[in-house]
């Protein structure tokens, strides 16, 4: 849920006329990334959220590799753009994903969108891997969740990067599901840190007071996201 802040942030994008001419984006980053490179403004990408039952976006898996599936986030990405391709994005997107099987960086760029999209939001143990190109691959948060050096070798000069995972809170687990969310949470906590170095401008949400399964959430994870956006690209302005 708490990716929801990242359609703020592009509330804010829009607000203040800033051209993008690049787009990475990692696990749900990916997704809006996705969505936002092939023309759709922050407020369709909040249409297409407030309409969604995130509980149905996957379904039980018998793959010895992963306890649910998540093709229908697929699925939601061919019905919104269609069964796209990354060259034809308006904005060039990268996604990131993991090879399960190396722990290496893969940079999906070319191919089905949906496809690279699938793969980056696949957290491990939690969701099936996705395939492409005889690698097995998943959440592309474990390598790089926030995806600063990826655009700066895509050839953007000036990097705005967005951590959802500074400032939120994870709560007791009820269930082994929750027992590996927190694990991966914790893991990216540590990991930003590192990667977030890179950006030249880093926008890092308060999102202490909400936590990752409150559908009810999504519109004041969106305000969020906007106003803390907001608030650093006035100061940047002045």
């Amino acid at each position: 849920m708490l990716g929801a802040a990242h359609i703020g942030v592009l509330k804010a994008v829009e607000e203040f006329d800033i051209k993008i001419s690049y787009l990475a984006g990692t696990s749900i980053g990916a997704l809006i990334a996705a969505l936002y490179a092939f023309g759709k403004s922050w407020e369709d990408i909040k249409a297409i959220a407030l309409e969604l039952d995130w509980f149905e976006l996957s379904s039980l898996s018998i793959s010895k590799y992963g306890l649910l599936s998540n093709k229908k986030i697929g699925k939601l990405i061919t019905d919104n753009i269609g069964d796209v391709k990354f060259q034809d994005a308006k904005i060039p997107l990268a996604i990131i994903t993991t090879d399960i099987a190396s722990g290496k960086k893969v940079v999906i760029t070319e191919g089905s969108v949906a496809e690279g999209v699938m793969a980056s939001t696949c957290v491990p143990g939690v969701f099936q891997p996705v395939e492409v190109n005889d690698k097995l691959l998943v959440d592309g948060a474990i390598v790089e969740n926030v995806p600063t050096n990826t655009l700066h070798e895509m050839g953007a000069e000036i990097v705005v990067g967005v951590d959802l995972n500074t400032k939120h809170n994870i709560k007791r687990p009820e269930n082994i599901i929750d027992v590996l969310l927190n694990t991966f949470d914790y893991t990216l906590m540590n990991a930003s840190k590192l990667q977030t170095e890179d950006a030249d401008i880093l926008i890092t949400p308060d999102l202490s007071s909400f936590n990752l399964i409150d559908l009810e959430q999504i519109p004041d994870l969106i305000d969020k996201g906007y106003e803390d956006a907001k608030e650093l690209f006035v100061k940047i302005v002045r």
